[in-house]
């Protein structure tokens, strides 16, 4: 049978929307309603963030009534973003690795949806429950979601069922941003496990100083932060309009922090091609980042070479 899902009607939040688009990945054959009478809310297989009721078995996912004291054991609070994502998180990123043809263990599965608690479901939750604006003005997820509420200008002149349209047609947009966005996160995360093993068993260059990758665009970062303390660059190829390059990437102190281990050197910064290749004496040298965080080169010697000089430049932090 068609599993009905349903939410409040009139204007939409990033926490309805997000438990929405959780239960609509799940359950592709369903059908969507918005609506405030209890008669119709009564009948649905899913209804978030309305009903009065927090009852995961009867697919009841609200946390306005009198009393409702769900809480992640930091202690912060639950909107109904955060309901749906406890229970149905797990799964969600299951269905999406095997989507992949992924198998990941559960418990790099169970991994990846806390992470993912941790780093976005919370902060929905935080702002609907007011009780932090984590995203101050235009900025975050919750932001744009509300952005795509209709105006008062254009629902000006609708009947009920005309503006009832309207706004369903601006919630299933929503929705289907949430959908893109919490999709694309979760295929990173696998990513990242699934890279994770070839970056531990990529060789080490240059006294075990540069981690040499084979393929580009391969997630390494939380591999070499937690496993790698000597690694002070990654050295990795890439494809432009031209063919292959070679990046040489500075390893940061932290996965958030723009601070290297070590820095390229200061006299490269922001060249290009033969400037480049002039003050460094790499002949296919190609750019370096005015940040010094970047440095690339067309051949694979080539970007060695470059990394090579930047060991004798820099002095370890």
């Amino acid at each position: 049978m068609t599993t009905r899902i349903l939410t409040h009607s009139g204007s939409f939040h990033a926490d309805d929307v997000f438990g929405v688009a959780v239960l609509a990945a799940m359950h592709p054959d369903h059908t969507l309603a918005r609506t405030r009478d209890a008669a119709v809310i009564a009948q649905a297989d899913f209804a978030v963030d309305v009903g009065g009721e927090w009852d995961p078995a009867r697919g009841r996912f609200d946390h306005h009534q009198r009393g409702f004291d769900g809480a992640r054991a930091s202690g912060e609070g639950y909107a109904s973003a955060g309901l749906v994502w406890r229970e149905f998180g797990t799964a969600y990123v299951r269905q999406v690795a095997a989507g992949l043809g992924a198998s990941l263990a559960e418990e790099a599965i169970a991994g990846i949806a806390a992470d993912l608690d941790a780093s976005l479901v919370r902060y929905l939750d935080m702002v609907d429950t007011g009780a932090a604006m984590v995203a101050p003005g235009v900025f975050g997820l919750s932001s744009l979601v509300a952005a795509l509420n209709s105006t008062w200008v254009e629902e000006q002149g609708l009947d009920p069922q005309a503006h009832g349209a309207l706004q369903l047609e601006r919630f299933r947009e929503a929705m289907a941003l949430v959908q893109r966005y919490l999709q694309r996160l979760v295929l990173r995360r696998v990513g990242q496990e699934l890279a994770a093993d070839r970056v531990r068993a990529a060789p080490r260059l240059l006294g075990g100083r540069v981690l040499h990758l084979a393929e580009g665009g391969m997630p390494w970062t939380r591999v070499v932060l937690d496993e790698m303390p000597e690694v002070l660059f990654v050295l990795y190829p890439e494809r432009d309009e031209a063919g292959e390059r070679h990046v040489l990437r500075t390893v940061p102190v932290k996965a958030d922090s723009f601070e290297a281990r070590r820095d390229l050197p200061a006299a490269w910064a922001g060249l290009r091609d033969a400037q480049l290749a002039a003050a460094s004496g790499v002949f296919d040298a190609l750019f370096c980042h005015t940040n010094l965080f970047i440095a690339v080169a067309r051949s694979f010697d080539g970007a060695l070479r470059l990394a090579e000089l930047a060991l004798d430049a820099d002095q370890p932090r």
